[in-house]
């Protein structure tokens, strides 16, 4: 029982919610085009699950062999920083975990495109090959980028761009240039998540140096980097909805009721002299951006 509950903490999963955000609003994207299907939404959940789990895996056993995860770390202890999960448990871990989420999603690309859409077929392949070499390199190994200040982008590019852009064109066969907004969104706000955490750990950061946007930029650069990223997607979804307007009206609003906490973590951001206080921040973003894909579905869906 303790193993499984050590499992469960290096799972971590209260991350999981913000890793499905860009699947469900790309799967929202397909319902005004009669698209949508329930077998690719049900896989492709399903992989971006296996995906953020991994990572969480990896995140765990990369900075805990670094030595990242030590005493100074602000954040809830790791699995192998608290002794819980051995080196060994977590690199099997993530050996097994990276075989499941290939097999769903080969099954995913199979259910979606068929035998007959071969190169599209492969593309996706290597996409989520891709993806899966992410999570574990973001952490792991000598050329870690989440080292080297390349966290930020690889989150916007897979929590973003691929995960809404790439899940659209799952049911669509195609990319609207509409799409890119909410994946813009979506990228913009799952960034802030990440750079809340790194805005929280760059004392003990630069300690082990891990170079973090955080930690290059510094306060209070970094704070005004963070109201960027929240403004920007703010816009972007406004914006969206300006162009939905004529399809969906004032619903087309309702997934910026998502915002309303988000204007409050600002002020919080930017108040902050205590970088420990940030951590309640993390779920409040995290949550927000859950929220605005939830609000996105349910708006398709009504209108």
């Amino acid at each position: 029982m303790k193993k499984i509950s050590a499992w469960i903490a290096a799972a971590r999963l209260r991350t999981l919610p913000l890793s499905v955000a860009g699947i469900i609003v790309g799967a929202a994207a397909a319902i005004p085009i009669s698209k949508f299907s329930f077998s690719i939404f049900a896989l492709a959940l399903l992989t971006t699950l296996g995906l953020q789990v991994l990572s969480n895996f990896a995140n765990d056993y990369g900075d805990g062999v670094k030595g990242t995860d030590n005493e100074d770390r602000l954040g809830p202890v790791r699995a192998m920083q608290g002794g819980l999960l051995s080196e060994k448990e977590l690199k099997n871990g993530i050996v097994v975990t990276a075989i499941i989420t290939l097999l769903i999603a080969c099954m995913l690309i199979y259910v979606a495109f068929g035998s007959a859409n071969f190169g599209i077929s492969l593309l996706f392949f290597f996409l989520g090959v891709a993806s899966i070499a992410a999570a574990i390199k973001y952490t792991v190994g000598e050329s870690a980028y989440g080292y080297r200040a390349m966290g930020d982008l690889f989150v916007f590019l897979f929590f973003g761009l691929l995960s809404v852009i790439g899940g659209y064109y799952l049911y669509s066969f195609s990319i609207k240039e509409f799409i890119v907004l909410p994946a813009i969104t979506v990228g913009l706000l799952s960034t802030a998540v990440l750079n809340i955490n790194n805005m929280r750990d760059e004392a003990s950061d630069r300690k082990v140096n891990k170079n973090t946007v955080a930690v290059i930029l510094g306060s209070p650069k970094v704070k005004i980097y963070h109201i960027c990223l929240l403004l920007i997607a703010f816009f972007a979804a406004l914006s969206y909805a300006i162009i939905q307007w004529e399809y969906a009206g004032a619903f087309g609003l309702i997934p910026l009721l998502a915002f309303i906490p988000l204007f409050k973590n600002i002020r919080v951001v930017w108040q902050n002299k205590r970088p420990a206080l940030l951590d309640p921040e993390l779920k409040k973003i995290a949550l927000s951006t859950f929220a605005y894909s939830l609000l996105f579905f349910i708006m398709h869906a009504i209108v």
